[in-house]
Protein backbone atom coordinates (compact mmCIF):
# COMPACT_ATOMS: atom_id res chain seq x y z
CA UNK A 1 0.00 0.00 0.00
CA UNK A 2 1.50 3.39 -1.23
CA UNK A 3 0.15 6.61 -0.72
CA UNK A 4 1.48 9.20 -3.63
CA UNK A 5 1.19 13.01 -3.32
CA UNK A 6 1.28 14.55 -6.46
CA UNK A 7 2.30 18.25 -7.24
CA UNK A 8 0.35 21.04 -6.00
CA UNK A 9 -2.80 21.24 -8.43
CA UNK A 10 -6.61 22.66 -8.47
CA UNK A 11 -7.55 19.77 -10.72
CA UNK A 12 -11.29 18.46 -10.25
CA UNK A 13 -10.58 15.05 -9.16
CA UNK A 14 -12.62 12.38 -7.00
CA UNK A 15 -12.56 13.39 -3.56
CA UNK A 16 -13.96 17.20 -4.89
CA UNK A 17 -17.02 14.91 -6.83
CA UNK A 18 -17.56 13.33 -3.49
CA UNK A 19 -18.00 16.73 -2.15
CA UNK A 20 -20.57 17.88 -4.11
CA UNK A 21 -22.55 14.86 -3.77
CA UNK A 22 -21.69 15.70 0.08
CA UNK A 23 -22.79 18.98 0.03
CA UNK A 24 -26.35 18.30 -1.86
CA UNK A 25 -27.40 15.43 0.65
CA UNK A 26 -26.33 17.33 3.84
CA UNK A 27 -27.89 20.54 2.71
CA UNK A 28 -31.01 18.73 2.22
CA UNK A 29 -30.88 17.05 5.32
CA UNK A 30 -29.93 20.03 7.17
CA UNK A 31 -33.05 22.03 5.56
CA UNK A 32 -35.95 20.07 3.87
CA UNK A 33 -37.64 17.77 6.04
CA UNK A 34 -37.63 15.45 3.31
CA UNK A 35 -39.06 12.55 5.88
CA UNK A 36 -41.99 14.48 6.79
CA UNK A 37 -43.12 16.25 3.45
CA UNK A 38 -43.13 12.62 1.81
CA UNK A 39 -46.31 10.48 2.63
CA UNK A 40 -45.05 7.65 1.46
CA UNK A 41 -41.43 8.20 2.80
CA UNK A 42 -40.21 4.98 5.37
CA UNK A 43 -38.61 1.57 4.43
CA UNK A 44 -40.64 -0.99 2.09
CA UNK A 45 -39.15 -3.64 3.09
CA UNK A 46 -39.79 -2.71 6.53
CA UNK A 47 -43.11 -2.17 6.87
CA UNK A 48 -43.43 -5.47 4.50
CA UNK A 49 -41.84 -7.86 6.48
CA UNK A 50 -40.78 -5.96 9.81
CA UNK A 51 -37.09 -6.54 9.58
CA UNK A 52 -35.24 -3.34 8.39
CA UNK A 53 -33.20 -3.80 4.92
CA UNK A 54 -29.37 -2.74 5.59
CA UNK A 55 -29.93 1.10 4.87
CA UNK A 56 -32.74 1.47 7.36
CA UNK A 57 -31.91 4.68 9.21
CA UNK A 58 -29.65 6.22 6.32
CA UNK A 59 -32.26 9.45 6.19
CA UNK A 60 -32.24 9.96 10.47
CA UNK A 61 -28.47 9.54 10.05
CA UNK A 62 -28.09 12.09 7.34
CA UNK A 63 -30.08 14.70 9.45
CA UNK A 64 -28.10 13.92 12.39
CA UNK A 65 -25.07 14.54 11.41
CA UNK A 66 -26.32 17.39 9.70
CA UNK A 67 -27.52 18.61 12.65
CA UNK A 68 -24.13 17.75 14.48
CA UNK A 69 -25.46 14.72 16.36
CA UNK A 70 -23.04 12.44 15.70
CA UNK A 71 -24.14 10.04 18.79
CA UNK A 72 -28.03 10.37 17.32
CA UNK A 73 -26.47 8.73 13.94
CA UNK A 74 -24.19 6.07 15.40
CA UNK A 75 -27.15 4.62 16.95
CA UNK A 76 -29.08 5.01 13.85
CA UNK A 77 -26.64 3.26 11.79
CA UNK A 78 -22.98 3.05 12.12
CA UNK A 79 -21.50 2.38 8.73
CA UNK A 80 -23.87 5.14 7.93
CA UNK A 81 -22.53 7.65 10.30
CA UNK A 82 -18.79 6.77 9.06
CA UNK A 83 -20.22 7.44 5.16
CA UNK A 84 -22.02 10.84 6.27
CA UNK A 85 -18.19 11.65 8.29
CA UNK A 86 -16.49 10.39 5.18
CA UNK A 87 -18.60 13.07 2.97
CA UNK A 88 -18.19 15.93 5.23
CA UNK A 89 -14.55 15.36 5.29
CA UNK A 90 -14.35 15.34 1.34
CA UNK A 91 -16.32 18.83 1.22
CA UNK A 92 -13.63 19.61 3.81
CA UNK A 93 -10.59 18.42 2.13
CA UNK A 94 -11.90 19.89 -1.25
CA UNK A 95 -12.64 22.90 -0.13
CA UNK A 96 -8.88 23.34 0.98
CA UNK A 97 -7.67 21.83 -2.10
CA UNK A 98 -9.82 24.09 -4.85
CA UNK A 99 -8.75 27.21 -2.58
CA UNK A 100 -5.11 26.34 -1.47
CA UNK A 101 -3.46 24.02 -4.22
CA UNK A 102 -3.04 21.81 -1.46
CA UNK A 103 -2.59 18.08 -3.61
CA UNK A 104 -5.20 15.31 -2.13
CA UNK A 105 -2.85 12.34 -1.80
CA UNK A 106 -3.79 8.91 -3.37
CA UNK A 107 -4.01 5.65 -2.08
CA UNK A 108 -2.59 3.16 -4.48
CA UNK A 109 -2.96 -0.58 -3.53
CA UNK A 110 -1.95 -3.97 -5.08
CA UNK A 111 -4.78 -6.24 -6.27
CA UNK A 112 -4.07 -8.55 -3.32
CA UNK A 113 -5.05 -5.49 -0.91
CA UNK A 114 -8.19 -4.70 -2.77
CA UNK A 115 -8.99 -8.09 -2.25
CA UNK A 116 -8.19 -8.08 1.42
CA UNK A 117 -10.52 -4.49 1.32
CA UNK A 118 -13.33 -6.24 -0.73
CA UNK A 119 -13.80 -8.69 1.99
CA UNK A 120 -13.26 -5.94 4.98
CA UNK A 121 -15.90 -4.32 3.52
CA UNK A 122 -18.31 -6.97 3.39
CA UNK A 123 -17.43 -7.95 6.88
CA UNK A 124 -18.04 -4.48 8.05
CA UNK A 125 -21.48 -4.46 5.70
CA UNK A 126 -22.51 -7.46 7.89
CA UNK A 127 -21.90 -6.18 11.43
CA UNK A 128 -23.49 -3.20 10.50
CA UNK A 129 -26.32 -5.13 9.00
CA UNK A 130 -26.56 -7.20 12.00
CA UNK A 131 -26.68 -4.12 14.46
CA UNK A 132 -29.45 -2.51 12.31
CA UNK A 133 -31.36 -5.85 12.72
CA UNK A 134 -30.70 -5.95 16.42
CA UNK A 135 -31.00 -1.67 17.53
CA UNK A 136 -34.62 -1.63 15.50
CA UNK A 137 -36.20 -4.78 16.32
CA UNK A 138 -34.99 -5.01 20.33
CA UNK A 139 -33.90 -1.33 21.48
CA UNK A 140 -36.64 0.49 19.10
CA UNK A 141 -34.37 3.35 18.09
CA UNK A 142 -35.20 5.98 16.46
Amino acid sequence: MQLVIPQRNRSFGSVDALAIIGVIGLSIARWVPIATMVPFWGCGFRKLTGIPCPGCGLTRVADRVAHFNVLGALKANPLGTVAALLFAGCIVLSVVHLLFKVPVPELVMTEREWKRMRWAALGLFALNYGWVIFAHTTLHWR
